[in-house]
């Protein structure tokens, strides 16, 4: 008979891990379909379907993997009636003894109904689901440089067309034609696909449109006006993301957004400084938007729209492009072994958005830059 789980408790998630990191980061198992993970008294299973137990055999990095076909045979031998998949689950369970159990804050409520209707004590626990994610092996940071370098070849060509473009009036033009964000988009994720990288929501971002960080961009690109291009790829085989930044102008850069960028590498240098084991994200964030008010920008509402400095300084990636820590208002203390992005930026509308976007690993004494393209403005 299965040995009890340690204090009778047990994790469960039911997902596919296509979609749910944590799943992919508990198994290192893809795949495009839900299946189940439980983790207790130490071993990690997987109950998987006929058409992938074979490969999760082969592929898993787990210490078992159940048929759900051969456990369903069992139990409809024992109970003489035909078992749902939960049924199994609960088999499994009650085998060890298993009578409390920790799941995903996005469990499913029909899942979580099931569950409880059987007599188990539901604990759901919130991000970071496994806290060892936010500290990254030597493994995984390899894999974070390699999608970092697609992402660096990917905007240095961008950046290539837009250097080449010619200024018609206040539009950029190549061949003749107008020059569109749509356009740089699309060599950018091309250039990705082209390295095994997969990109989703790319930003190419002219002038006002900058303003709001998030706006993806359109239109013809103009000139003299910064163009911010922000991108973070996952890569196909490895799963992790990058994330990376860059702003340039092609003509002449006003004086302010001269300033604006000289601002930002201000700040970049102040989180490079202070980034290090044990540092408080939202100290260094604050230091950054006091430097930021020191040299005349500030941040607030103004004209009906937030201007300045008003998003976080940055953010952990992995397997999410957005993992804990922050480097945010919200205080959060950084460990070494952590990625996180450091990308101030300053946003007005009489000049435009411009954003600065470099990958570190925190180290006890410091942190480490993954990024390594340069930071011009002017193209």
């Amino acid at each position: 008979m299965p040995s009890a789980a340690q204090n009778g408790e047990a994790m469960v998630l039911i997902a596919d891990s296509e979609r749910d990191a944590n799943l992919y980061y508990a198994t290192r198992f893809l795949a495009p379909d839900p299946f189940i993970y439980v983790q207790m008294g130490g071993r990690r299973i997987l109950l998987m379907s006929d058409l992938e137990v074979d490969r999760a055999k082969a592929q898993s990095r787990v210490d078992e993997v159940l048929s759900l076909s051969q456990l369903g045979r069992q139990v409809k031998a024992r109970t003489q009636q035909e078992p749902s998949v939960l049924d199994l689950v609960d088999h499994l369970l009650r085998e060890r003894q298993v009578k409390s159990l920790t799941v995903p804050a996005t469990f499913g409520v029909e899942y979580a109904d099931y569950f409880r209707s059987k007599g188990y004590t539901l604990t759901t626990k919130r991000e970071p689901l496994f806290e060892q994610r936010a500290v990254k092996a030597e493994e995984e940071i390899r894999a974070i440089e390699q999608t970092q370098r697609a992402t660096e070849r990917a905007v240095q060509a961008a950046i290539d067309i837009i250097r080449e473009s010619e200024i018609r009036g206040e539009e950029l033009t190549i061949g003749g034609k107008p020059l569109t964000a749509e356009q740089i988009k699309k060599v950018i994720n091309l250039h990705l696909m082209q390295n095994e990288c997969v990109a989703q929501h790319t930003i190419v971002a002219c002038g006002v449109q900058a303003v709001d960080p998030h706006n993806e961009g359109s239109g013809v690109l103009k000139a003299h006006q910064p163009i911010v291009m922000d991108v973070f790829p996952q890569h196909a085989q490895s799963r992790y993301y990058a994330d990376m930044t860059r702003t340039v102008v092609k003509g002449r850069a006003s004086d302010k957004v001269k300033r604006m960028q000289a601002a930002v590498l201000e700040g970049q240098a102040i989180a490079f400084q202070a980034i290090r084991d044990g540092a408080d994200g939202s100290l260094i964030h604050q230091d950054i938007l006091d430097r930021f008010t020191r040299l005349g920008f500030e941040t607030g509402e103004m004209g009906g729209r937030m201007q300045g400095f008003f998003h976080g300084t940055g953010h952990g990636l992995g397997l999410e492009v957005h993992e804990p820590p922050r480097i945010s208002p919200k205080r959060d203390i950084l460990k070494a072994g952590m990625v996180v992005t450091v990308e101030p930026g300053l946003y007005y509308l009489d000049a435009g958005g411009l954003r600065i976007e470099d990958l570190v690993v925190v180290t006890q004494n410091g942190c480490r830059n993954l990024t390594q393209m340069p930071k011009v403005l002017e193209v």
